[in-house]
């Protein structure tokens, strides 16, 4: 891949892929495209997150943070679907490909957004991401600053990050930064990854 799957507005024939791939436990056919991450599979981190993560909240605002193509909202959604899903992505591209296979799907209760048109007064229930941790730590954690404090109280955020990517360290971050409104804990080690948890204390 010649662009990198960061970019707002990849350039270029978006070179539009069919793929099998499965979704809540079941194998469905999504289309992914060029310029967007993992177009060609479900990526290994995405896998784990999904194969260990509680149930969602199956009412509320749930959130999913650069959607890509959309594998974790289109679970979110399959799960909950009495929940408002929010999709969120920079990437314009990964945001149309997830709006065109939750509509193949037959998921209504999926909106995908710029982070700048979530409207800001929506609290999430329940958070899934495989975030950008490649991006750097600066940029990782502004992003995890404008949607960490948005969970509401009971809410948990799950993130999954490879070892050796700096897990330890963002969990290290992450308890030093929202402490002691949240708790923050490694739910599993599983393969190359960790599955971190984040919970906002009821009050």
């Amino acid at each position: 891949m010649n662009e990198h799957y960061f970019s707002s507005k990849p350039s270029g024939d978006a070179a539009y892929k069919k793929i099998a791939v499965p979704i809540a436990g079941v194998v469905k056919e999504v289309t992914t495209g060029s310029g967007v991450f993992s177009l060609s599979t479900l990526d290994k981190g995405t896998t784990v997150l999904l194969g260990v993560v509680p149930e969602p909240s199956p009412t509320g605002n749930l959130l999913d943070i650069g959607s890509g193509w959309g594998p974790i909202t289109l679970t979110l959604a399959t799960k909950s679907p009495k929940a408002t899903v929010w999709a969120v992505d920079t990437n314009e591209r990964a945001l149309e490909l997830t709006a065109l296979n939750a509509k193949d799907l037959g998921l209504k209760n999926v909106h995908t957004a710029l982070p700048v048109d979530v409207p800001a007064d929506i609290q999430f229930q329940t958070i899934w991401s495989n975030p950008p941790i490649r991006i750097g730590k600066a940029a990782l954690h502004e992003i995890l600053d404008t949607w960490i404090p948005r969970l509401a109280l009971g809410g948990d955020a799950w993130l999954v990050v490879q070892k050796n990517l700096g897990s330890d360290s963002l969990q290290r971050w992450l308890e030093e930064r929202y402490s002691p409104d949240f708790e923050v804990s490694r739910f599993t080690s599983e393969k190359s990854f960790r599955v971190l948890r984040v919970h906002r204390k009821a009050i």
